[in-house]
C-alpha cells in the first residue's frame, strides 16, 4: 500500500475504490471485491460495497490497530503515544486512562492537547503542499513515489519522472512483454527496475514458488537474483519454508 495514494478517508476506513476495476480494495492485503458480484460471509450474502466492509472488520480487525501497529516507515507514534492513542480510542476518560498508564489526568489531558495540535500542523502542511505540486507545470521533476515497505530511504529513492523514464528505456528491451537486459549494480537503477517487475504481480494473491520463478524467468534470465532482491527491498514476502511468495502491502 502506498500512503501517498490514498486520501485521509481511505486511510480511516482501511480501504479504497479502483476506478480502473470497478472494485473496492483492502489496504491490507489487497483483496479485491468488484461491483456487480456477490460475496458470501457466514452463510449470507452481500454487495461489493458492503462485503469490504465486513472483509475489513473480520479479517484484519479495527482499522485503527492497522494503522497503528502495522509496519510502515511513516508511523512515527512511540509505542506510549500508540498506548495512549488506543486508550483514547477505547473511550476511558483522562482519568480511567492516568490510573492505566499511572500518570495524572493533567498529563493525558496535555498529550491530547498535543495531538490535537500536531493534527492541525499537519492540515496545514498537506494544504500548502499540495498547492505547490498543482501549481507545478512540468511532471517530469516530479520525485517517484517510495514504495511502502522500502526498507532503507535515503538518496536511492531521489529520482525524478524523468530519470525514471530513461533507467526504464535502456535496462530493459522491451516493457510489453516485460524483458530485462541488464540488472545494473547502481541502487537507483535497481529500485526503478524492481518497482517495474513488482508491478507484475497482483496484490492479495500468493504464488507458489514455481510460478514466481516462471514469471521472473521471463524478464531475466538470471531469476533467482530479482527474486532476492525483491525481498530484500521490500517488494515481497514469502513464508519461511520460502514455498509461496507475495507482494507487500
Amino acid at each position: 500500500m502506498e500512503i501517498d495514494k490514498l486520501s485521509v478517508e481511505e486511510l480511516k476506513r482501511g480501504y479504497r475504490f479502483n476506478a480502473n476495476t470497478n472494485a473496492y480494495i483492502c489496504n491490507t492485503c489487497g483483496k479485491a471485491f468488484e461491483i456487480g458480484e456477490i460475496y458470501s460471509f457466514d452463510n449470507r450474502f452481500f454487495e461489493a460495497a458492503r462485503a469490504i466492509k465486513i472483509h475489513v472488520d473480520t479479517e484484519h480487525g479495527d482499522n485503527l490497530k492497522q494503522l497503528l501497529y502495522g509496519e510502515s516507515k511513516y508511523n512515527a507514534f512511540t509505542d506510549n503515544q500508540k498506548e495512549l492513542l488506543s486508550l483514547i480510542y477505547s473511550g476511558l476518560t483522562d482519568k480511567e486512562i492516568a490510573k492505566r498508564l499511572g500518570v495524572s489526568p493533567s498529563t493525558v489531558r496535555h498529550q491530547r492537547f498535543m495531538f490535537r495540535e500536531k493534527a492541525k500542523q499537519a492540515k496545514m502542511y498537506l494544504a500548502v503542499y499540495e498547492q505547490v505540486i498543482e501549481k507545478k507545470s512540468s511532471d517530469e521533476d516530479a520525485i517517484v513515489p517510495v514504495h511502502s515497505n522500502a526498507t532503507m530511504v535515503d538518496d536511492r529513492y531521489l529520482t525524478t519522472e524523468k530519470e525514471k523514464s530513461q533507467i526504464l528505456k535502456t535496462a530493459f528491451a522491451s516493457l510489453s512483454p516485460l524483458r530485462l537486459k541488464d540488472f545494473s549494480p547502481k541502487e537507483k537503477k535497481k529500485i526503478v527496475i524492481l518497482t517495474k517487475i513488482a508491478e507484475q504481480f497482483e496484490y492479495g494473491k500468493r504464488y507458489p514458488e514455481k510460478e514466481l520463478n516462471q514469471i521472473l524467468k521471463a524478464i531475466y534470465d538470471d531469476y533467482p537474483v530479482i527474486r532476492r532482491y525483491l525481498i530484500d527491498y521490500g517488494f515481497m514476502e514469502r513464508t519461511d519454508d520460502c514455498k509461496e511468495y507475495w507482494l507487500k502491502q
